[in-house]
């Protein structure tokens, strides 16, 4: 009676173009099952090779069963015919990929931050007013779903900011002037300022509907100014008051974010060092405070000239954070605060040179050494850029050339990727903000952490613009759904992954680029659902047909929940929503998160990937050792 095919098949695949004949010892070219005394003329999946030779067959790996079907020995072969048998497929067979998964679960290959995922926000909240409502029950709320991160304050308006120390909101206010407010706005603003005066602790407002509404209707007129400076590279300057560093400050503290602040590097004296006198006067009074704030110097410092007309080349600016670091030590509070720098830009040749000669004069002096990174220019983007894996793999190249001048100078220093973006230039509506801008910033996550780059610190957590985390009513976009599963489920230990049938092998002068990315850590320990031991997985599917993964080695025949994240609505890969297994998520109330409930699978079975989606895969009591503790 025939069986069921089994991993006897790796017992009975040869490469060698011979014919067979059940008597006989040679054995087919073509690959098949055997089952006992049956055969079944049925060629394995592409990278059938692959597979059989690979060592996950060896773990006990155990094919999708499939009826064997009995066939008798076929003819002799003439002499000298070395040709392969013909094929029959049975009836409603068909072959196809499976891909054998397993992790290395013994050791970490990089341990990453805790705050690895972070967030920024843009001095530009200062011009359209929305940094008044930092205090905001719900931001709060969303921001708090994220920690532990890094919460960057900067971006191009950075070099235009000057720190002014005043109380008085409703007189000494950045922004754009007073044709641009209405005066029960205004009031409002007043009235909200004196009420979280009066509230020790963590500050928290609830701003009236109205109150929003008229703000969105100034960010609306103040985005247009926004963008004009942007496209014609030239900026206004900001005001910070001393009540406006207060609000900031409070919104990173109830969130659990910890607040790293650039100066501005462009006040220049007529030798060109650093003017540090406002930045003195911005310190002084948040040590007066005792903030505790880490600090940086400028935005992107390569593209000076063309912001101001006046270059600083990176020597220079290499004094100018010895300078910045020799003044914290002057002030007790900052006497042992971090200080990151030099956040160049993508590094072409020119700005790694910039790169060295920092590094070369400050590389000791910073605690991590940071730069920045946009996929795509934001106002020619289309839905297939996201798609495509050559996009993807722009990042890598950047990695290697930052690595190589970091660990030519200061061997093991940390490297952060700061102000990453899926596009530039503010993005695009229902592109940059939607379900299809995840598979760009998933892909980042993943590479980054295998990369061992320690912290990347997404822009932006709120912003103008089509770029940002949470849009301008206060509801989560997409990729903050992705980053919360993310801080949820991934801990700050990778895993190698072994991966076999993944493609085929590639024909010389041809380069065939994943569609299926695959990343592997220990799950979170904060995570409480879990015991420690447990393996996450997360998997990015960018073929427009779905993939069959078959978990192997010690991830065999294990419970595993999966959290399937896919577009919500009729809107498709534009959509702004999203929902996970099915169910659409969305906040609870201005308080309250959503539960993220995985859906169990079976142990043993075959993970199917619908196309075009993005899903993380819990694989519990793994008991993995890499795992077990912190």
């Amino acid at each position: 009676m025939p069986g069921l095919c089994t991993a006897e098949i790796a017992q009975l695949f040869s490469p060698d173009p011979l014919t067979y004949s059940s008597a006989q010892s040679p054995l087919p070219r073509v690959p098949f099952c055997y089952c006992g005394s049956a055969c079944v003329r049925q060629p394995l999946p592409r990278a059938a090779g692959a597979l059989l030779q690979s060592p996950l067959w060896r773990d006990g790996f155990t094919a999708e069963p499939s009826p064997c079907v009995p066939c008798s020995p076929p003819a002799e072969p003439e002499a000298g015919d070395r040709r392969a048998l013909p094929v029959e497929k049975p009836p409603g067979v068909k072959g196809r990929t499976l891909i054998l998964l397993d992790v290395n679960t013994k050791s970490p290959v990089r341990i990453i931050s805790e705050n690895f995922l972070s967030l920024q926000l843009d001095p530009s909240i200062i011009h359209d007013g929305w940094l008044d409502f930092l205090s905001s029950r719900r931001l709060v709320t969303l921001a708090r779903g994220l920690a532990p991160a890094f919460l960057r304050f900067a971006g191009k308006r950075t070099d235009f900011l000057q720190f002014h120390n005043v109380k008085n909101p409703a007189k000494s206010r950045g922004g754009p002037g007073p044709d641009y407010y209405l005066k029960n706005y205004e009031d409002d603003i007043v009235r909200s300022d004196i009420a979280l005066d009066k509230q020790k602790g963590c500050k928290i407002a609830q701003h009236p509907d109205i109150m929003l509404e008229l703000q969105r209707e100034k960010a609306a007129q103040m985005h247009l100014v926004l963008l004009k400076e942007q496209f014609s590279n030239t900026y206004s300057n900001l005001t910070l008051t001393a009540r406006s560093l207060d609000k900031l400050y409070n919104f990173a503290d109830c969130s659990g974010l910890h607040l790293i602040f650039a100066l501005n590097a462009l006040r220049r004296n007529p030798n060109n060092s650093w003017n540090s006198s406002n930045a003195l006067s911005l310190l002084k009074y948040s040590a007066s405070k005792k903030y505790n704030i880490s600090w940086e110097l400028g935005n992107e410092p390569n593209n000076y000239r063309t912001l101001m007309g006046r270059s600083v080349n990176g020597s220079q600016l290499g004094r100018d954070y010895t300078q910045l670091r020799s003044l914290l030590q002057l002030i007790r509070t900052y006497s042992r605060a971090h200080l990151y720098g030099p956040n160049i830009g993508r590094p072409r040749k020119n700005v790694v040179a910039f790169l060295e000669g920092f590094m070369k004069v400050a590389g000791g002096t910073v605690d991590a050494v940071t730069w920045q990174h946009y996929y795509i220019d934001g106002r020619v983007a289309k839905v297939t850029d996201f798609l495509k894996t050559r996009l993807l793999d722009t990042l890598s190249d950047q990695i290697r050339k930052i690595q190589k001048v970091v660990n030519t100078y200061t061997p093991g220093k940390k490297i952060w990727l700061e102000g990453v973006g899926m596009t530039s230039a503010g993005g695009m509506n229902n592109l940059s903000d939607s379900y299809a801008a995840g598979f760009l910033w998933l892909n980042t996550l993943g590479l980054l952490a295998s990369q061992g780059i320690d912290v990347v610190v997404r822009h932006s957590f709120l912003d103008h613009g089509h770029n940002h985390l949470v849009d301008q009513n206060f509801n989560p976009l997409p990729d903050y759904w992705l980053s919360l599963l993310y801080k949820r489920l991934i801990g700050p230990k990778v895993l190698a992954i072994h991966v076999a049938g993944l493609q085929r092998k590639p024909r010389p002068g041809r380069v065939i680029r994943d569609k299926l990315r695959i990343y592997a850590h220990c799950t979170s320990y904060h995570n409480h659902n879990y015991v420690r031991g447990s393996i996450t997985l997360y998997i990015i599917n960018l073929h427009r047909s779905r993939k069959k993964i078959k978990l192997a080695g010690t991830l065999r025949d294990k419970i595993v929940h999966q959290y399937l994240l896919q577009p919500y609505g009729k809107d498709g890969l534009h959509s702004k929503s999203v929902q996970l297994n099915g169910q659409p998520l969305a906040m609870v109330d201005d308080g309250t998160l959503p539960e993220l409930k995985p859906r169990p699978l079976r142990a043993g079975r075959t993970l199917v990937i619908p196309p075009l989606t993005m899903s993380f895969y819990v694989v519990k009591n793994v008991n993995a050792l890499a795992c077990r503790y912190r």
